[in-house]
This record gives C-alpha cells, sequence and structure tokens, in this order.
C-alpha cells in the first residue's frame, strides 16, 4: 500500500482478529485489497447478505444510483452486534458512483445510526456508522 500511512486497510477500520465481517453491496468495482486487509485482519472470509450469525462489522458498498440508503442501512443493522459498526463505503470525489458526504450524515439518523469517523481508502471513503449506546442498563 503506498503513502505514508503504514497502516493497513483493516487497521484503519478497527477490524481485528476474530472479528465476524459481513458484506454487501459487492460489485465487480470493489477494491480486492480493502477486501484482501479485512479478511487478512479478521481471520476469516467475508459472510454474505444471506448469513445468520451475529456480526461485528458491516461494510456496505455503496454507490449512487444504488438506491435508498436508509433502506440499507436498516437492512445492514439486522445482524449487527450492540456494539458493532457498519462502514458504508463509496467511491472518492470525482469518480464513478461518488456519493455526497452529506446524503450519508442525513442518513444515518434516519436509520437510527451515528457516524462517528470518516478514512481514506485508496480510491474508497468509508464512513462509520454505529448504534447509539442506550443511556439505561439492560435489566
Amino acid at each position: 500500500m503506498a503513502g505514508t500511512d503504514a497502516r493497513t486497510y483493516a487497521e484503519r477500520l478497527g477490524i481485528t482478529n476474530g472479528m465476524v465481517v459481513q458484506e454487501l453491496g459487492w460489485d465487480e468495482d470493489v477494491s480486492d485489497d480493502i477486501r484482501d486487509s479485512v479478511e487478512e485482519g479478521c481471520g476469516d472470509d467475508l459472510l454474505d447478505e444471506d448469513t445468520d450469525e451475529v456480526v461485528d462489522v458491516v461494510l456496505l458498498w455503496w454507490r449512487d444510483g444504488d438506491g435508498d440508503l436508509v433502506d440499507a442501512l436498516m437492512d445492514a443493522i439486522a445482524p449487527l452486534s450492540d456494539d458493532g459498526c457498519i462502514w458504508v463505503l463509496s467511491p472518492k470525489t470525482g469518480t464513478p458512483g461518488h456519493v455526497e458526504p452529506s446524503e450519508i450524515a442525513e442518513s444515518a439518523p434516519t436509520a437510527g445510526l451515528t457516524q462517528t469517523l470518516t478514512v481514506n481508502l485508496g480510491a474508497w471513503m468509508g464512513a462509520r456508522l454505529v448504534q447509539p449506546r442506550a443511556r439505561v442498563g439492560k435489566r
């Protein structure tokens, strides 16, 4: 990976060994470098949309024209663990399929999520979304 930041894509995404990672929105334009780094980081294959497992991280590849982002986020929340996160991965500005950051920022709260971080992933940008923590502990 070129650049002064030697951290892997998985490290930038907070992926560690043993995490269960689901991938949604795969198409032929996705970055194999990001996928390979995440698989190496978590130590297992990425799960697809048909999984019944509870997941720690959802990688949601999202491009302009893919549909309604709020609906996709609602679907992505279903298998997510209570402290898990969704990474919305979208093409960088000026590239085909680019998604305006404001679309992600406006869709997140509608889906019950909060955006906490944005990272540069080569030709892709990643926006980290989490479920707000409950103020009252579970009984």
